[in-house]
């Protein structure tokens, strides 16, 4: 086989990025031969890295532009100075929204910032029907600890053997322990009877 004859079909060919440019990551990186860095990450396409023919466009206002070429959605784009993002692929036609990806890439880095801040810790505190008074006040101070830190209280009292038979005695240690953390939290739900234990979530006050 000649030289010419071999590399005749590169001729002409169409030059194409690579497939791991028609996308960002918005969590950061690059998607990297088609692999997520992780399950969370969020693939977007912006402007010409964007595979539809036909889009349905949002200004940066809000604005509803109707179905554009793609061509057309870029020159819109281009003439606001802003990025073309497709926003709901998943959409017949796709829909895409004119902003600026730099600073939506920022505002949503923000508001997972914010989520893991705001998450409030579940803990979990447990009781004895015949809990001495020491350890009683014991627990009790690490339950006003952490509800003054702004977590939620699984109290949880547990009967075993022939203790199942004094549930009263366990339901009035619970009356006690919302008295006694009345001024740090309330009862999210009531102490209710689950099987061998008593259990009730306390959580901060608001």
């Amino acid at each position: 086989m000649g030289l010419k004859t071999a590399l005749g079909p590169l001729e002409g060919a169409k030059k194409r990025p690579p497939s791991h440019f028609l996308s960002i990551i918005i969590s950061g990186g690059a998607n990297i031969n088609g692999k997520k860095k992780d399950s969370d990450s969020k693939r977007v396409n912006i402007n010409e890295y964007i595979r539809a023919t036909e889009v349905r466009v949002i200004n940066d206002e809000g604005t509803q532009l109707g179905v554009k070429s793609i061509a057309q959605a870029l020159e819109a784009a281009r003439m606001a100075g802003l990025d073309l993002v497709e926003v709901a692929p998943e959409a017949d036609p796709p829909v895409c929204r004119i902003m600026d990806f730099g600073r939506y890439k920022f505002q949503q880095s923000k508001k997972v910032a914010s989520r893991k801040s705001s998450v409030i810790e579940v803990k979990e505190v447990k009781f004895r029907p015949k809990t001495d008074e020491h350890d009683y006040q014991f627990k009790l101070r690490n339950i006003q600890k952490f509800l003054a830190a702004n977590n939620k209280i699984k109290v949880s009292l547990m009967f075993r053997g022939r203790e199942i038979a004094h549930v009263h005695l366990g339901q009035q240690l619970m009356e006690r322990i919302i008295k006694d953390v009345a001024e740090f939290g309330q009862p999210e739900t009531a102490p209710k009877l689950e099987g061998r234990s008593i259990i009730m979530i306390l959580g901060p006050k608001n």
